[in-house]
Formats: structure tokens, sequence, C-alpha cells
């Protein structure tokens, strides 16, 4: 399936989701992580909100965004967070009690965007 991201949403959602492509299959990453790869650190909840808008899923991977403390949040495709979790289980990210499995090693960082978040417990 071609993905043309450049015909759809607004300039910034577009730059989120051309950062989604960039997680690899079997990591995961927060929103803020995101809004500082895209130079916008400050727009966390903006992020959240074109993440949900995402109309190429599951090909553009949203389900690969996590809050920043490793559970496993919401998604507003299929049967929500049922389906959310199937997609992470099929690249090998576990989840058990509403969290990721082993969060440090599958959190993925972008490249230039620093270590700032840290994680939170």
């Amino acid at each position: 399936m071609e993905i043309d991201i450049d015909k759809y949403g607004t300039e910034f959602q577009r730059a989120v989701w051309r950062a989604l492509l960039q997680i690899p299959a079997g990591k995961v990453t927060s929103y803020g992580e995101i809004a500082r790869a895209i130079g916008r650190p400050g727009a966390v909840r903006a992020v959240g909100s074109a993440v949900g808008k995402n109309p190429f899923a599951p090909e553009v991977p949203c389900h690969r965004v996590v809050p920043a403390d490793g559970r496993i949040g919401h998604y507003s495709g299929g049967e929500g967070t049922a389906t959310k979790i199937a997609l992470l289980r099929k690249e090998g990210v576990l989840v058990r009690e509403g969290r990721i499995v082993d969060f440090e090693a599958r959190f993925y960082r972008f490249p230039g965007s620093g270590e700032g978040e840290g994680i939170s417990r």
C-alpha cells in the first residue's frame, strides 16, 4: 500500500505522521518524544491529537506510541486498546497489566532528540 501523507491533514499532523514511520517495529515511543523529534517540545497534547487522527493506521504505526510512564494508553482503531495490544504483540512487544513489559529496552528515541524526557514510573 502506497501512503501519500502529503494529501491529508495539516502540516503539523503530517510531521507527526512522518515521525511515526520512523519508529521501528518492536519499539514504542512517547508523545513527548515525538514532540521533541519534530521540534515542538511543548506540543505534547497536539501530538496526541495528531496521532489519534492518523488516517493511515496501522501502516503508519500510531499503535507504537504510548504515555511516557509505559502504560498502554488508548487506541482509536479497530477494537480500541485490544487492537493496539494485538498489533504490538505481533511485533514482539508484550503488555502486562496495562503496561509495556521491559519498557526502557523497548523505548525508541529519535536520533537527535536527546535524552530529555526520561522514563517516569
